[in-house]
């Protein structure tokens, strides 16, 4: 996936200034690609200069201040990009090999990360659990919102997931080894 496809679909979903898409940025999509909001405010310019988005001046705003809107060769830009096909994700998980290597020179103060990984997995998990229970109660019935939701369930699995993995592996790491 690429920044601009994420802002182009932040854009279509709801225009606005690049202050207010980067908050929301990091209120919806930044769960699951994150951006610095220096790297949003580029990624505008290149998006602006490829003709796929439009900025205007906000009118009574302090500085430069500009809203942004999604043009048609932007959109056309969203639907090619999303029809492509995609290839399966190689997993790169940084804890799978400091797993290993626990078994191999351990023990170490992996289970202490651990222990913060699992904490940050259950906040994230409850965040989520938060959303969801804010934005689709009672679930909705159009496709749109469907996707969305489905989006935040698989955030939802994937934090329930990890949270349960880092306390499995703090289990066997506290066990007493052979």
């Amino acid at each position: 996936m690429s920044l601009p496809h994420a802002l182009l679909t932040a854009l279509i979903e709801r225009p606005g200034a690049g202050s207010e898409l980067a908050g929301r940025f990091d209120r919806s999509i930044g769960y699951f690609w994150q951006a610095t909001h220096q790297q949003i405010y580029r990624e505008l310019a290149r998006l602006e200069a490829a003709g796929l988005i439009e900025g205007t001046a906000v009118d009574g705003a302090r500085g430069r201040k500009r809203a942004f809107r999604v043009l048609p060769a932007g959109r056309a830009e969203l639907a090619r990009w999303t029809a492509e096909r995609q290839e399966p994700l190689p997993i790169r998980d940084e804890m799978m090999v400091r797993l290993r290597a626990e078994a191999m020179v351990g023990p170490t103060t992996l289970p202490d990360t651990l222990t913060e990984l699992a904490r940050h997995h259950r906040d994230r998990l409850k965040t989520y659990q938060d959303i969801e229970k804010r934005d689709f109660t009672p679930p909705p019935t159009d496709q749109g919102q469907q996707l969305r939701h489905l989006v935040l369930k698989a955030g939802i699995e994937y934090e329930r997931h990890r949270a349960a993995f880092c306390e499995q592996a703090m289990a066997l790491l506290a066990a007493p080894s052979d």
